[in-house]
């Protein structure tokens, strides 16, 4: 079981970003995971710093941990040329230790070039035609592509590793996923579920299962509930919601009424370790084997403590479909 920890670009600087990403590796995590965000999902984020920049200073000031974008979305807000362009250079400063999670992304974001925000069905085309994109731009030389959303033309990524980093595709329903199987080198879920696990293997998936898991550590319940509910509760608006909604005002209206209450049935919170280790077996019982722990707790340096002496180790004797050790 590999573990990771992300890093929560909406709610901090990314000064603080990138010595998050340092601490994490000190602490013995195995990847960082970034969003990719134009805008945060509350204002009560308040930051939401470009993830290339953020990958690049990571890069310099670690030696050990992989990253990843959790995830960039290919296709409206930036080009699939330009994601190709970035992810390689990426890698070349990370000597190999980056991972490209890319997904269909939400109007939060993409909106914002005056593109307009296609449906479900045209957004997975498009991400289908990125990924084409960017595999044919990293195979090296000069590439012209025309299909029915993307074009490339002539063009050619110059600095190119050795070896091309990993895609993994997020998927939140079947028909992502078999896209996962199909054209990634790994799959990105968010939900302790079977149904996505199993879609992505039954279609030939072979590759990394990445996933987020949702917790909130701090000294005492309230404590973690009350920041969970300030930090995290957009995610108790589901996906279709979540992919939906054009900016942070909107999430602060769909999210107005949910309490901490509401939040205690969703995450690990407070100081037992116990109830963590309870939903990160889930998400092992559910067949992912890359765990990225989101910290919604009002301290970092201390959730960093905590996985150190309570979490670190039970969690790396986890193995995929593992729900009781």
């Amino acid at each position: 079981m590999r573990v990771g920890y992300k890093l929560f670009a909406e709610g901090f600087g990314p000064r603080e970003i990138v010595d998050q990403a340092v601490r994490a590796e000190e602490a013995g995590f195995d990847f960082v995971e970034v969003s990719d965000h134009f805008h945060p999902w509350l204002y009560s984020h308040g930051h939401s710093g470009f993830v290339w920049s953020m990958l690049a200073a990571v890069a310099e000031r670690t030696e050990r941990i992989q990253m990843a974008t959790g995830v960039t979305c290919p296709t409206i807000r930036v080009h699939p040329a330009i994601v190709a362009q970035a992810a390689a250079t990426t890698a070349l400063l990370s000597e190999g230790r980056f991972v490209l999670g890319l997904g269909s992304g939400e109007r939060l974001n993409e909106h914002v070039v005056g593109k307009g925000w296609p449906n479900a069905s045209a957004r997975q085309e498009m991400l289908r035609e990125a990924i084409e994109i960017i595999r044919l731009l990293w195979s090296g030389g000069y590439h012209s592509y025309e299909g029915r959303h993307l074009a490339l033309e002539d063009a050619r990524v110059f600095d190119l590793p050795e070896e091309p980093p990993p895609v993994i595709v997020a998927a939140g329903g079947e028909r992502s996923a078999t896209m996962a199987a199909e054209l990634g080198d790994g799959m990105f879920g968010t939900e302790p579920s079977r149904v996505l696990t199993g879609a992505y293997e039954n279609d030939g998936g072979d590759g990394p299962l990445y996933c987020e898991v949702p917790l909130a550590w701090a000294p005492d319940e309230a404590s973690a509930l009350d920041a969970a509910r300030e930090t995290f509760r957009f995610g108790l608006t589901g996906w279709k919601v979540m992919s939906e909604l054009p900016n942070p005002v909107n999430f602060e209206a769909a999210t107005a009424l949910i309490t901490r209450d509401h939040m205690r049935d969703e995450l690990g919170f407070g100081p037992d370790p116990e109830r963590h280790l309870a939903v990160i077996r889930q998400f092992a019982a559910a067949g992912y084997d890359h765990l990225c722990l989101v910290n919604s707790g009002p301290d970092p340096e201390g959730f960093f403590r905590f996985f150190e002496e309570e979490l670190a180790e039970p969690v790396r004797a986890l193995k995929r479909h593992d729900a009781t050790n």
